[in-house]
Parts: structure tokens; C-alpha cells; sequence
């Protein structure tokens, strides 16, 4: 796995939307702003947003990745944690405090839309340290073309074998135009007659969980009823497609890790490591 860069900062660059279809280049400026929602909260690795790795905390990593970006207008730390924010001011890391009880990232993304405006908000996870400025542009590449009007995108990497039938490694399946057409923690799509050796003719695609909304489906998102497949497969991005709201998924070739265990949070530190000696 190809870690993410690790050099300084740049705010120079003036690359727009158009700029990823020349075809597009007279469609108005979307504004864009990146919303990392950060809780302390986690039930499995307790306080893991702040806790470092090669260190420095994971916070600073993913923050430092996103505006790496020259495409995000705006970078922003949302939070219900005291300690998070003053974390982030004593960094000088701008951030926001948004209600405790917001049930998932999309909904503490939408609380921060109520204040801030944007055309397009990111939705990036604080426990992604892995993540790249390549990631942003091709999430937001949907944006730029005129194929399909888009309201929704995600990300989607080539499955490694040992995580196909992982419950934790969501699967996704696209129409040609990658459009999604379902989410799941099952391993999909179900390969009925294999191969002798084993393996599978099926190819997987393992989910990103980074997300981009136009602000009117953002919006939405809250006033939907949840539903009766993201109960059961605990994924909200099914509330999406259940209620008609496509979601259009982007193929990268740079997988991530989201550090939900303490092994996890090792296994990232020795990539990073790795990539500082290199």
C-alpha cells in the first residue's frame, strides 16, 4: 500500500473544477468545503482521533492530507469535543463545535451547512490517516463532467483477496456509468459458480467511506426516514439510495485504512514510518 505524502503544506496551486474536464472549463466555480467530523466517542478505540501516530496526532495527519488539496476551497474540523477544539486552536486548525448528538458523520457535516455556505461538501473521516490529495480529486471529479447530473460521489479500490468476505471491508457494485447500485458488508457480488481452484471470476470493490454532496441532497440527508436496509446493514449511504438519491462511485487505485483498533493504529504508524525513512 502507497502511503500518503508527508511534505509541508501548499496553498499555491489554483486548480478549479474545470480544471479535471477540459470540456466543462466555462461551468461556474463550485465552492467546495471539507468537513472532518472528529468525535472522541469511539466505542472500539476510545479517543482515537487524537491519538498519535509517528507522532504526530491522527487529526493533524488527515487534516494535513485534505488541504493538501488545491481543489477544497475550505478545510474544517467538526466536533462535540472540548478537548478536540482545543486541540485544533492550539494547532491553529479551524474548527467547529457541532451538537452531540448527531448520529453519523453525514449528519455533523450537515450541521456545519447550516452556517457555512458551499456548493459541494466533503465528508472526510478523522480516523483516515491514509488518506491523499488524489482521493479529493477523484472524488470530486464527478462534479466536473456533464455525462450525468451528479448530487452524491464516493470513492471505490480494487478489493484485496483477503478482504472480500470481510464484514468490515463494505462492498460496492456499479452500474457502467458507476453509478452505485448497492452497498454492502456481504460479500458482493456472489460469484454462483466460482472457480475450481477457489478463487472467483467476480470482481470486488471495496468502499471508501469519503464522501461529496451538493448542498441540496446534503440537505435532504436529515429529513429522510432511515432506512429499512441501512438498519440492517448499519450503512448510511443506503438511506441514499433508498429514498432515489444516486450515489456515484470513483475508482482509485489508493486503498486506505480506517483505524478502528489498536492494530489498526500500528499498522498505519508502520507505513508512515516507512515512507518518512524512504
Amino acid at each position: 500500500m502507497r502511503p500518503p505524502p508527508t511534505g509541508t503544506l501548499s496553498y499555491g496551486d489554483t486548480t478549479t473544477l474545470a480544471d479535471l474536464n477540459p470540456s466543462a472549463g466555462s461551468a461556474p466555480h463550485l465552492s467546495t468545503l471539507a468537513v472532518i467530523p472528529a468525535r472522541l466517542g469511539s466505542t472500539r478505540l476510545p479517543r482515537k482521533v487524537l491519538l498519535e501516530i509517528a507522532g504526530e496526532p491522527m487529526l493533524a495527519w488527515v487534516y494535513r492530507a485534505a488541504r493538501a488539496c488545491p481543489l477544497l476551497d475550505r478545510v474544517l474540523i467538526a466536533t462535540d469535543s472540548d478537548e478536540v477544539l482545543d486541540f485544533a486552536h492550539d494547532h491553529s486548525l479551524p474548527a467547529v463545535f457541532t451538537p452531540a448528538d448527531c448520529a453519523s458523520g453525514t449528519d455533523r457535516v450537515h450541521a456545519v451547512a447550516q452556517s457555512i455556505p458551499a456548493d459541494i461538501y466533503v465528508n472526510i473521516q478523522g480516523d483516515e490517516p491514509m488518506l491523499r490529495p488524489e482521493h479529493i480529486e477523484a472524488l470530486l471529479s464527478p462534479f466536473a463532467s456533464s455525462d450525468a447530473f451528479v448530487a452524491v460521489s464516493t470513492l471505490a479500490t480494487p478489493c484485496a483477496p483477503d478482504q472480500i468476505n470481510n464484514p468490515h471491508a463494505v462492498k460496492v457494485v456499479t452500474a457502467a456509468n458507476g453509478r452505485a447500485l448497492y452497498f454492502s458488508r456481504a460479500t458482493i457480488p456472489y460469484d454462483r459458480d466460482g472457480r475450481q481452484d477457489g478463487q472467483s471470476h467476480a470482481r470486488y470493490l471495496k468502499h471508501l467511506g469519503i464522501y461529496a454532496y451538493r448542498k441540496a441532497a446534503l440537505q435532504k440527508f436529515p429529513t429522510l426516514p432511515r432506512s429499512a436496509l441501512e438498519a440492517t446493514e448499519k450503512l448510511e449511504q443506503l438511506r441514499f439510495l433508498e429514498n432515489g438519491i444516486d450515489i456515484y462511485v470513483t475508482e482509485t487505485p489508493y486503498d486506505t485504512i480506517g483505524v478502528d483498533t489498536e492494530e489498526d493504529l500500528q499498522r498505519v504508524e508502520r507505513i508512515l514510518l516507512a515512507a518518512r525513512v524512504s
